[in-house]
């Protein structure tokens, strides 16, 4: 006979619907309530589980839901359940389950304690049904943050069983990133600042892929306990975002190219215009005939061309003739300005760099002689090329083979290559300063560019051109040349040769007013002698300067300068430097007066 001890007795007589398991799940005891309420006598129940007493849906729903939850959390909270009764008829209810623990944490029972609901139980349930398939990505979270519901589609998308989701925090499913920034908010005060829309997330799926979601949350209360729920729908955004993403490197990529285009679009128009004499060399002495001739004889073949000449005299206006009598005419011609480019960018400049090969390599960039394929690269100032580098300029004008820097292929060119020194080239091998092979590799045809005062009554020509052109260019009415100015010219020496007495002409011209050109005023920094029919100065006679002479003098001054650095602004060397003032100071007034670089620098 089983005898039933006191505290047996106690349970059974509670006014409850209520029952205690083993670790096992079987029941081991039930009160009196519960065996009326279904109708079992005790023998019939004891031992069963209550999965076997449940309906089918809901016996499903304890294994995939309830007994997982129960494991981590320890309890379960108003889970509904439904049971059939001894006649099969159904008793919705709403079960909370604690696992009872002894002191040292050894499992004693579990325990749950019933509350019928009837309607309630199966409307809760039909929603439950309806929320898991729909097809959308649904979880709830409790107060505490652990799911508590999730949907088939949310299951789907992030890979995982219902069994292995419910009862864990809803934390695990975030990437690090995106549960700092949900850490900030508790549920309560989600609710308080009301329901939250789009909100970009990031989840971590069991294979370890990254989700990009939008959830957008609605905080509830349970209508039949009350308890405190977070409802959340998230819309799966990877593909899109990706998608975007790709997009937008293409459009980078194309603003890219599109940029290196357009500069180097806008560097091949600015070296291939040839403004200086409008594209054509002005002159009839024998000198510059002799010159022409050279020019004529070498333009047709591909011999490499050595231009030597002084400062100002027209090197890069030969360089464009032989260019376009050449069979290569209709190619680029590309100008390299080897004094202008520091040490450590030669390489870069000449043959390009790919991303990355340096600090400040932020896309791939093409080389000169890259650009200048099929046509013409004019070297100005050869002897300024490092020592360092000139045995792979000596490589790419014999192999016609180059790399770009950070780059380890090897590109081929077809390029002609023109250069031009005012340095006695000569003199710089046998001082060490320049290979021998390469200064014969690049003078195969010399040819030199006689100085201004070696050609006669080329002067006089050239400045009536360039006064023209210059008064055309200023809107100012044309004046003619004095006897006396027409000698003044022939006599002076032109150490700056033709760039010199374009500047001279350009300044008497801004100096002038009415039909008297004041080249006595352009030329006072000159060993230009005034002549006699040239009314004298009238500042002579004062001690002071109108406002009008000052500007036009600070404008000459200018002017002086800027030749005198090749017009660079900035840098050692540069005009700024020269004047005593900042490069932005000198730029603002570059503008201001309106100056603009000849196109013979």
């Amino acid at each position: 006979m089983i005898t039933v001890d006191r505290n047996q007795q106690l349970f059974r007589k509670l006014p409850v619907l209520a029952c205690l398991m083993d670790g096992e799940g079987h029941l081991t005891e039930a009160t009196d309530a519960l065996l009326e309420r279904l109708g079992f006598a005790r023998d019939d129940l004891i031992g069963r589980r209550p999965e076997e007493l449940a309906t089918e849906a809901s016996a499903r729903r304890i294994q995939e839901e309830h007994l997982p939850c129960l494991r981590r959390t320890g309890r379960l909270d108003n889970v509904p359940v439904a049971f059939r009764d001894h006649d099969g008829a159904r008793v919705s209810l709403l079960a909370t389950t604690v696992v009872n623990r002894d002191h040292d944490g050894s499992f004693l029972n579990t325990m749950s304690v019933f509350t019928e609901i009837a309607d309630s139980a199966r409307l809760e349930r039909q929603y439950r049904d309806l929320y898991q398939s729909t097809p959308a990505m649904l979880h709830t979270v409790n107060a505490e943050g652990r799911i508590t519901a999730v949907s088939n589609h949310w299951l789907e998308k992030l890979g995982y069983s219902r069994d292995e989701a419910i009862g864990r925090p809803i934390m695990d499913f975030l990437t690090d990133e995106s549960k700092v920034s949900a850490m900030r908010w508790t549920i309560e005060e989600v609710i308080a600042s009301g329901d939250q829309k789009n909100v970009p997330r990031q989840m971590v799926t069991r294979d370890g892929q990254i989700l990009d979601v939008l959830m957008s949350t609605r905080a509830e209360h349970n209508p039949v306990d009350g308890a405190l729920t977070l409802r959340v729908a998230s819309k799966d955004m990877t593909e899109r975002n990706q998608a975007e993403a790709q997009l937008r490197a293409a459009y980078d990529q194309i603003a890219e190219l599109k940029e290196e285009l357009e500069r180097e679009r806008d560097y091949l128009r600015e070296e291939v215009s040839v403004a200086m004499n409008f594209g054509y060399i002005i002159g009839e002495s024998p000198a510059l005939k002799s010159m022409l001739a050279r020019i004529e004889s070498v333009a047709a073949t591909p011999a490499s061309v050595l231009i030597i000449g002084e400062t100002g005299s027209g090197k890069e206006l030969v360089a464009h003739a032989i260019h376009a009598r050449s069979g290569r005419a209709d190619g680029p011609l590309v100008k390299v300005n080897c004094a202008s480019i520091p040490d450590e960018l030669f390489e870069s400049e000449f043959f390009g760099h790919v991303r990355g090969a340096f600090t400040g390599a932020h896309r791939d960039r093409v080389g000169r002689f890259e650009l200048a394929d099929g046509g013409t690269i004019f070297l100005d100032e050869v002897g300024e090329i490092p020592l360092s580098l000139q045995g792979k300029l000596l490589r790419v004008l014999q192999e016609r083979e180059f790399e770009r820097v950070g780059e380890e292929q090897s590109r081929t060119v077809d390029v002609r290559v023109i250069a031009a020194t005012n340095k006695d080239l000569e003199r710089a091998v046998e001082a060490g300063e320049f290979r021998e092979d390469l200064y014969y590799r690049l003078s195969v045809f010399p040819v030199q560019v006689p100085p201004l005062r070696r050609r006669g009554d080329d002067v006089v020509m050239l400045a009536v051109h360039f006064l023209e052109q210059t008064c055309r260019d200023f809107g100012r009415p044309l004046p003619s040349f004095t006897q006396g100015q027409v000698e003044q010219l022939r006599r002076y020496d032109w150490p700056g040769n033709v760039r010199e007495l374009k500047n001279v002409i350009e300044r008497a011209v801004i100096l002038s007013h009415g039909d008297t050109l004041r080249l006595d005023l352009a030329t006072s920094d000159t060993d230009l002698v005034p002549d006699n029919d040239e009314p004298a100065m009238p500042r002579a006679e004062r001690s002071y300067l109108t406002e009008a002479e000052m500007k036009a003098q600070q404008k000459a001054n200018l002017l002086a300068a800027l030749d005198a650095a090749d017009w660079r602004v900035s840098g050692a060397g540069g005009a700024a430097e020269m004047l005593g003032i900042k490069p932005s100071t000198l730029s603002d007034r570059i503008r201001s007066m309106g100056l603009t670089r000849p196109a013979s620098h």
